[in-house]
């Protein structure tokens, strides 16, 4: 990898052996393999044993998951907030494994609207829970910094199974849930509608 970041760079009309160029291959190497330990990472692995059997059938809600990914089309970040949230079915899983399954699906190359659908339908078979809901609102530097250049476009995807899907009243709480706090809202007060499935 590291020949091919020296190329890289004599492509784009740099000197790799430049003062401040000299451990960029490197460091550009140890970013990358950073940025996409994803891959190296069993999901059976970090969930398993965090498994519990509860006699809880309320939703439980993980919201502003802090995540960093990387666009497959340019290789340019894209980050922002992942809400989860599920109805267990006499199981639920250790509240900290949940930002590690967003993480191991964020640190590959991606695309926003997979990444929430991977997220969700892996709840949904390790824990075959009532219903899944994962909700991902994200900046994109390929928007921002080239193309169409908006620097201010927020991007939301959903993934919504089981009674998140069937149930309005669930998807509605769910949705009420991950706006509280927004503009001075609280629960039970009007704002506009998030966003459709």
């Amino acid at each position: 990898m590291k020949d091919l970041i020296e190329k890289l760079l004599r492509d784009l009309g740099e000197d790799p052996n430049r003062e401040g160029l000299v451990k960029t291959p490197e460091r550009v190497e140890r970013a990358l393999r950073y940025l996409t330990q994803g891959y190296g990472k069993d999901v059976k692995e970090v969930l398993n044993g965090a498994i519990y059997p509860v006699e809880y059938d309320e939703m439980v809600l993980v919201r502003n998951i802090d995540f960093f990914s990387l666009c497959e089309h340019h290789i340019l970040p894209f980050f922002g907030k992942c809400h989860i949230a599920y109805l267990p079915r006499k199981t639920v899983v250790g509240l900290s494994k949940i930002p590690r399954l967003v993480d191991i699906f964020a640190r590959r190359l991606q695309l926003q609207e997979r990444l929430t659908t991977e997220i969700a339908k892996t709840l949904e078979v390790v824990l075959r829970p009532k219903g899944v809901g994962v909700v991902m609102e994200a900046q994109h530097l390929c928007m921002m910094m080239r193309g169409v250049e908006k620097q201010n476009t927020l991007v939301t995807t959903s993934a919504l199974l089981g009674r998140f899907r069937t149930d309005p009243k669930t998807r509605a709480e769910f949705l009420e849930l991950i706006n509280h706090g927004r503009n001075g809202t609280t629960p039970g007060e009007s704002r506009p509608h998030h966003g459709g499935e």
